[in-house]
């Protein structure tokens, strides 16, 4: 081994050393047009329970929901305008502490949003603080703190009515890999682990697991920026099932209560999994998928180069 990467591998080192666990993803938030058909999506269709939500400053309406789906994942629904980038608010990673990821980011040249100096609780009182990724995504980290929201509804607003226990992942598009590997690997220590690609001239997906778990985040490649509106298929969040013909059997009961029109249908991804395709009111969508491949066997990595860079 060279002294090049004698170097380069023991300041990866400490830079892991250094750098606070990343746990998992926390949720997915996302801007909504019709807080009730939203409400219908995520808590009748899907059978999630709402465990709390936020009211606007005017203290007039609400603003936001949070629809649960374990004690340490949530949805949280914005019923506001969004921003005019598409249906996304923000993602949201856990770490073992706020406080600490906060210095270490700055160290590492990170610019805080909304930067107070120190790392403040939330409404819901956890901790958390904002930074944004290479591609202007909102990234929240959070602490879950044991005085908070959270914590004092743990093990409640669960029910069995819920198609999944756990999100998988969460998606995003990205325009550049190597600014977001740099960022998301370099920086916050997420380990790439799968490329896939929906054609062998270009690569479409690119998986990466955050460090201390087995959630990750799904880099969703693109050549061509779609339109804010088109944005809800690429940015999403997947949650794990054990059986796709049993959610599907369920999901199209559901489905005429609540008037979702959509196709129900079981497809085997180029990841070699099972998955079933929903989208809420707003074209946001939710993917639902077997953990484990069709056969057992690992699907291949693609080959397949990244498109190149495209300005956001």
């Amino acid at each position: 081994m060279t002294r090049l990467f004698v170097a380069i591998a023991i300041a990866a080192s400490v830079a892991a050393q250094d750098r606070p666990r990343v746990l998992g993803v926390a949720h997915m938030a996302v801007y909504v047009k019709d807080l009730a058909k939203t409400r219908q999506f995520y808590e009748d269709f899907l059978g999630f329970g709402e465990p709390f939500t936020l009211t606007t400053k005017e203290g007039g309406g609400t603003r936001i929901v949070f629809v649960k789906v374990n004690d340490l994942q949530y949805f949280e629904i914005f019923n506001e305008k969004d921003r005019g980038e598409g249906q996304l608010n923000h993602i949201s990673f856990y770490v073992d502490s706020a406080d600490r990821m906060y210095s270490y980011l700055k160290a590492h040249g990170v610019e805080i949003q909304a930067d107070k100096g120190a790392v403040s609780k939330g409404q819901t009182a956890n901790k958390n603080f904002n930074i944004k990724d290479p591609d202007g995504h909102i990234v929240e980290i959070v602490e879950y703190q044991p005085d908070s929201w959270s914590a004092r509804e743990a093990g409640k607003f669960m029910p069995p009515t819920r198609v999944s226990e756990h999100i998988m992942h969460v998606g995003v598009l990205a325009g550049g890999l190597d600014r977001s590997t740099k960022f998301y690997g370099g920086i916050l220590g997420f380990q790439e682990f799968w490329r896939g690609s929906s054609s062998p001239n270009m690569l479409s997906w690119v998986n990466m697991r955050v460090p201390e778990g087995k959630d990750y985040l799904e880099l969703m490649l693109y050549d061509k920026m779609p339109e804010p509106d088109a944005r809800g298929g690429k940015n999403h969040a997947s949650l794990v099932i054990p059986d796709a013909d049993k959610a599907a059997v369920e999901l199209k009961k559901r489905a005429v209560k609540i008037g979702y029109t959509r196709e129900i249908a079981i497809l085997t991804g180029v990841n070699r999994k099972r998955q079933i395709n929903l989208y809420d009111p707003d074209g946001t969508r939710i993917e639902l998928m077997e953990e484990n491949t069709v056969d057992g066997k690992p699907a291949p990595s693609s080959t397949a180069p990244p498109p190149a860079p495209h300005p956001r």
